[in-house]
C-alpha cells in the first residue's frame, strides 16, 4: 500500500524526483567549476614561485667563452712501428737512454701514415742522435713537453716532406745512470 501511495501521489512524487535529477548537474558543474579554478590558482602560483626564485636563469648559464678557454682536442691516429731507440747522453758519465716514440697525425691521413713508413729509418736514426745530443739534466721529467715539441718541430722541418706530425708521445722514457 507503501508503494501505491508514492505511485498515486503524482504531484507530490513527480516533484520531488524531478527537483532530486535537477539539482544534481548544477551540483556537479559547480564542483568542476572549483576543481579547475583551484587548479589555476596553484599553477599560477607555482609559475610566480618559481620565477621569484629564479629558476629560469638561462642567461646566466650561458657565459660566452672565448676561443682560447673552450679547448677541443683533435682526434688523432698514432704511428707506433718505430719501437724502441737505445742511446747514450753526452754527459762525461754517460746515461742509458731507452725511448718508446709515437707520431700523432691526422686521422684518416694516408699520405703521413705512408711517408712515415717510408722514413722510419731517418727517424729512427734522428731519434737516436737526438737523444745522444742531450745531457741527462736535459731529459728530466718536467722537460718532457719541451723535449716532444722539439721534436716534433725538427721532424716537420728536416724529415718530412708532404705532410706533418701533430703530436709526439713517449710510450717510454727510461734514463738510466751508470
Amino acid at each position: 500500500m507503501a508503494d501505491e501511495d508514492d505511485v498515486m501521489d503524482g504531484e507530490g512524487g513527480a516533484s520531488s524526483q524531478k527537483g532530486g535529477k535537477g539539482l544534481v548537474l548544477p551540483g556537479l558543474l559547480k564542483w568542476v567549476a572549483i576543481g579547475i579554478g583551484g587548479l589555476i590558482l596553484v599553477v599560477t602560483i607555482v609559475v610566480i614561485t618559481f620565477h621569484i626564485m629564479g629558476g629560469s636563469q638561462t642567461n646566466t648559464s650561458s657565459v660566452p667563452m672565448q676561443e682560447e678557454y673552450v679547448q677541443s682536442r683533435e682526434v688523432l691516429d698514432w704511428y707506433t712501428s718505430l719501437g724502441s731507440i737505445r742511446t747514450k747522453t753526452s754527459d762525461p758519465t754517460p746515461a742509458s737512454v731507452v725511448v718508446d716514440v709515437v707520431f700523432g697525425y691526422k686521422k684518416e691521413d694516408k699520405a703521413t701514415s705512408t711517408e712515415i713508413t717510408q722514413r722510419t729509418v731517418e727517424l729512427k736514426d734522428f731519434l737516436r742522435r737526438f737523444f745522444t745530443q742531450k745531457s741527462k739534466s736535459e731529459l728530466k721529467p718536467g722537460d718532457e713537453e719541451n723535449l716532444k715539441i722539439e721534436i716534433r718541430n725538427a721532424i716537420n722541418d728536416s724529415i718530412l716532406s708532404t705532410s706533418k706530425i701533430k703530436d709526439v708521445r713517449f710510450m717510454q722514457l727510461d734514463v738510466i745512470e751508470q
